[in-house]
């Protein structure tokens, strides 16, 4: 009852009254009309010398305006039939049509309407904490998700749209529906025991939460993502503890993906002292041989921890070939990659520039890293007011005269990053037929996407939700997570109980998950490359190497390993 009497109160406001206003007008008409009807019966029929009590008009009254008959009480007199039609029609209109409509329309809907929304949590338990911050949904936010889950931080997404968040509530979503300019909002929240506050709508916005958040807490990480290089400032003077730019990341890590002019490696990330490179093996002695017979660990002291083989990733074994097109993905330290490159890299002089197809802010920023490089490039524009150097090819990307006048003949690579997949899928697919032997750098819009851009010749795909979410979660997790590729990561895990005292052969790590050990974190100490005789310790954490789908089922048979790197 105490339910029922508060929707009915929520009903009762704002627009809501009017509804139920128009409602009691409408029942108040239809009573007049029962009553009327059944005052003119009593007269109607005293003209026919009959006489009935007034219960009995109001009786024939209802029974012929809702079509159910009138028995044996029947005019005789035409003018009497004449009212019962009269009466039958407008109990057609009234009682059968317009009297359902007006009480799903103005009560029974905005009571389900209110019901419905009063579904949509306000707050957050009193107990919460540790938990991050979500102030929307979108491709971000649903990649950063899915890590929370895997390594077992809770979340909340805050909307503002009631709708919205009933379907993410529907989702299993922890979602609280709030104004993100409202303090009040952070209050409910419990954004003083949040882990993290992430801001990822355009700048004003973000600027406005991370002030707001600021008027609440002001010890609570905020991260930002700025649009624009002028809202870098203003962000940080709101509040913000992080500022990221995550287009501009996206087109650096683009860019650091080339090929660049040689043999050598070119490192694409770090884990403490634990580098991580790739080196292309076309023109190089490796040709031909299989991992076993290259024998780059004794030379080097260099692991191959996968390979790359027209943008498809796989775990080596001593039988896997080395091809003209392979790409060898290296793990060691400084030294190591060093005696690599004096052994095995050499130098090619590529003397045309790379291609970049579109200028945007990520074509803008890739170019910006190869500048700083010192690597030559050609940006194809279609808008002329953006080809404002000479580096910009005005024209189209699909015009085999425009590719021509950039180069492509004779490129090395190729980044392909418009802001629409289609558009991306298109271009891979020109840019292929052309050139066989190019490589093609490939971003990804949204993660479905990444497999056609794979199918249609692309040989890496970086997908700008991953990376955001990858960069998000190492500020949780400082150096948790290195994303290589779109669907490659190297990751930290604590040590399993079940590990303890065995050696990494006797583990079976690979062979049960997909994932490979690279190295061993031990007493503050990096053991990168570790044999296959090295026992784990207790205190040991583990770097491994491996797709999304193996660092799920890892996490999965090994569970709380989340938890045991964290405590």
């Amino acid at each position: 009852m105490k339910y029922m009497m508060s929707q009915f109160i929520q009903i009762m406001t704002k627009r809501k009254e009017r509804n139920v206003r128009m409602l009691f007008r409408f029942l108040l008409v239809l009573a007049t009309m029962v009553t009327v009807y059944s005052i003119l019966f009593h007269f109607i029929m005293i003209l026919e010398d009959q006489t009935f009590s007034w219960i009995t008009g109001f009786y024939w009254s209802l029974t012929v305006m809702s079509t159910l008959g009138f028995g044996d009480i029947t005019f005789t007199s035409d003018l009497g039939k004449l009212f019962s039609v009269i009466v039958l029609l407008s109990g057609l209109i009234f009682l059968l049509i317009m009297l359902p409509f007006t009480f799903i329309q103005f009560f029974y809907a905005p009571w389900l309407d209110a019901q419905r929304k009063a579904r949509a949590p306000r707050e957050l338990p009193e107990d919460t904490q540790g938990h991050v911050i979500l102030t929307s949904y979108d491709p971000i936010a649903m990649n950063l998700i899915e890590r929370l889950r895997q390594y077992q931080y809770p979340y909340v997404i805050v909307m503002e749209d009631i709708q919205r968040a009933l379907e993410l509530f529907d989702l299993d979503h922890p979602v609280v529906v709030g104004d993100l300019s409202d303090p009040e909002t952070y209050r409910r929240i419990k954004v003083r025991k949040a882990a993290l506050v992430l801001a990822n709508l355009d700048d004003m916005m973000n600027t406005n939460i991370a002030f707001t958040v600021r008027e609440i807490s002001k010890e609570v990480p905020i991260a930002a993502n700025a649009d624009l290089d002028d809202s870098v400032d203003i962000l940080q003077l709101a509040g913000s503890t992080y500022v990221l730019q995550f287009m501009k990341l996206l087109g650096q890590s683009l860019s650091r993906r080339v090929l660049m002019t040689s043999t050598r490696s070119n490192v694409i990330g770090r884990i403490d002292s634990l580098l991580i490179a790739e080196a292309p093996t076309m023109k190089t002695p490796l040709v031909g041989k299989t991992l076993q017979q290259a024998k780059l660990r004794e030379a080097t002291g260099i692991t191959v921890v996968g390979v790359w083989e027209r943008g498809k990733f796989e775990l080596p074994t001593a039988t896997t070939p080395i091809g003209s097109t392979t790409v060898l993905l290296l793990a060691g330290s400084a030294e190591q990659l060093k005696a690599y490159d004096d052994q095995i890299g050499g130098y090619q002089e590529f003397r045309a520039p790379v291609l970049i197809l579109g200028g945007g802010r990520v074509d803008r920023a890739a170019a910006e890293s190869l500048e700083q490089a010192g690597t030559d490039y050609r940006i194809i524009e279609k808008n002329k007011r953006l080809a404002v150097t000479d580096n910009y090819i005005h024209g189209s990307a699909a015009d085999i005269n425009t590719l021509m006048q950039a180069g492509i003949e004779e490129a090395p690579s190729v980044i392909v990053t418009t802001h629409d997949d289609p558009t991306n899928i298109y271009l891979t697919i020109y840019c292929r037929k052309l050139r066989p032997d190019i490589q093609i750098i490939c971003r990804a819009n949204l993660d479905k996407n990444i497999s056609k851009l794979h199918n249609a010749g692309a040989d890496l795909v970086m997908s700008y939700g991953s990376l955001a979410a990858n960069t998000i979660l190492n500020l949780l997790k400082p150096d948790e997570v290195l994303m290589l590729a779109e669907g490659l990561n190297v990751f930290r895990a604590g040590m399993h109980p079940s590990f303890v005292g065995k050696s990494l052969a006797e583990s079976h790590i690979r062979m049960r998950t997909g994932s490979s050990v690279i190295a061993i974190s031990r007493d503050g100490e990096m053991l990168n490359n570790p044999a296959p005789s090295v026992h784990f310790k207790e205190n040991d954490e583990i770097i491994l190497i491996g797709t999304d789908e193996a660092e799920r089922r890892f996490l999965k048979m090994y569970p709380g390993l989340a938890e045991l790197k964290s405590s």
